[in-house]
């Protein structure tokens, strides 16, 4: 136990260490280790510069949102340079879009997946499913009942474990490949780096740095450094740590998936190339290998994304909020941890396809006005002298990528003037305008200086 007399403004290298590890635990989840051995296998001889564009947008970005977000205080904060209704909307559907909407819904079902082929002959599958999904979600609810605590737990336990297994997996196809790197597969026979980049965009982890942040802090002070300027320095140190861990681990997973180009060509995701290359080196045991991985990845995920989304509605509208108003202010934090597991629960029965279905066009709605937030956030000094930058990129960022969401969700044969912008066949149509954004954000603040 911490002496509380001794409040460094420091973290110990074990300490700064064991918070690394805990954030990657929380970002590590069934995504990550679906996407990199998939992309391997599809990828082929184009698999460097894919991962290349892969680790930009997969690891570049969240980190650099982890190191925003410390800049700024809170998420809420940045989003509130744009505006404060667009801060309670926007920060409000990332945390119900990485929680209950999808992602905390998605670990469960993954999990299970790959779970079921374990299960003996005759077992009702949407019966087994609920009667995971109840236990895995009672488990995560009970470790997220303590959320200081969340960084020993991930940090010192889980998440080592989980890295021990896929070292196993990783190393045994290094030292022994199984098959031979083929040519690329679509979409990466042309502009592998950009098609790289876009998978990355699947991870969502950029959209949970921006919520992440908030439990770790809560821990770091736990740990001795409350000054803000030390809290913020300790949780971009994290995210370098939590950065190069996922780094070395999806450059591994990536080979695994490259060794097996002519083995499993037509693998239609990332688990079954896992799974694979598990039973190829260990048998039977090496499918209980890589379901052990899953169910430690989606659980860590599971319990971080409960703790955040509960910590942010309870501080924002719950018991916990400084100036609660409103239905909701005696709601504790308790409760909302509770409701998004019995609502994720119910959701994540209706199984891994429908959850997946939902979330392309989600993800093509926030993805981009979060880039944009965040590449804002890393000079914020100039666009905050610059007010009127914010409002400006943010919102012809959001107008192109909301419009383009919209479509693709419902009329996908629909033609918009965005089609026509550069890049738009990439699906990075909304660069030029955010870039635009700015120049018009700049000038109308100059405009606005000389006027005054």
């Amino acid at each position: 136990m911490n002496n509380p007399s001794q409040t460094s403004a420091r973290l110990s290298p074990k300490q700064s260490l064991m918070v690394g590890v805990a954030l990657f635990s929380m970002f590590f989840g069934a995504g990550n280790l679906i996407l990199p051995p998939l992309l391997g296998l599809q990828a082929g001889d184009q698999s460097v510069p894919a991962m290349v564009g892969f680790l930009v947008t997969a690891i570049g970005l969240p980190v650099a949102g982890i190191v925003t977000v410390a800049l700024a205080g809170t998420a809420r904060e940045l989003a509130g340079r744009v505006h404060p209704r667009f801060a309670s909307v926007f920060i409000g559907a990332v945390y119900l879009s990485i929680g209950p909407c999808l992602a905390i819904p998605r670990t469960s079902t993954t999990a299970f997946e790959m779970i079921a082929p374990l299960l003996p002959e005759g077992i009702s599958a949407s019966a087994a499913l609920l009667v995971f999904s109840v236990a895995f979600f009672a488990v995560a609810y009970l470790m997220a009942m303590h959320p200081s605590s969340i960084t020993r737990l991930l940090g010192r336990v889980t998440g080592p474990a989980l890295i021990a297994l896929i070292v196993v997996v990783v190393v045994s196809a290094v030292v022994a490949p199984s098959g031979d790197v083929a040519a690329a597969q679509a979409p990466y026979d042309r502009g592998a780096a950009i098609q790289g980049a876009l998978t990355g965009y699947q991870s969502m982890d950029l959209l949970a740095s921006l919520t992440f942040g908030i439990v770790i802090a809560e821990n770091i002070r736990g740990l001795g450094v409350h000054e803000p300027a030390g809290v913020a320095r300790e949780v971009s140190r994290a995210g370098v740590v939590a950065g190069l861990l996922m780094g070395v681990i999806y450059c591994g997973l990536a080979w695994v998936g490259a060794s097996l180009g002519n083995v499993v060509p037509d693998a239609a995701n990332g688990a079954a190339v896992l799974a694979k290359s598990a039973e190829l080196h260990f048998g039977v045991a090496g499918t209980a290998v890589v379901a052990a991985i899953f169910l430690l990845a989606c659980l860590n995920v599971c319990i971080g994304l409960i703790t955040c989304c509960g910590s942010y509605f309870a501080e924002t509208y719950g018991a916990d909020a400084p100036a609660a108003a409103g239905p909701l202010r005696h709601v504790p934090y308790r409760a909302w941890a509770l409701a998004f597991a019995a609502f994720s629960c119910v959701l994540s029965n209706f199984g891994l396809n429908a959850i997946l279905a939902f979330s392309v066009p989600l993800l093509g709605a926030l993805y981009p006005i979060a880039i944009v937030l965040v590449a804002l956030g890393l000079f914020h000094r100039a666009c905050d002298a610059n007010p009127q930058v914010w409002p400006w990129a943010v919102g012809v960022t959001g107008a192109v990528s909301v419009s383009v969401a919209l479509r693709d969700a419902l009329a996908p044969a629909l033609w918009l003037p965005t089609d026509a912008l550069p890049l738009a066949g990439d699906g990075l149509g909304w660069v030029v305008p955010a870039v635009a954004g700015v120049l018009i954000g700049f000038a109308h603040a100059r405009l606005a200086r000389r006027g005054a």
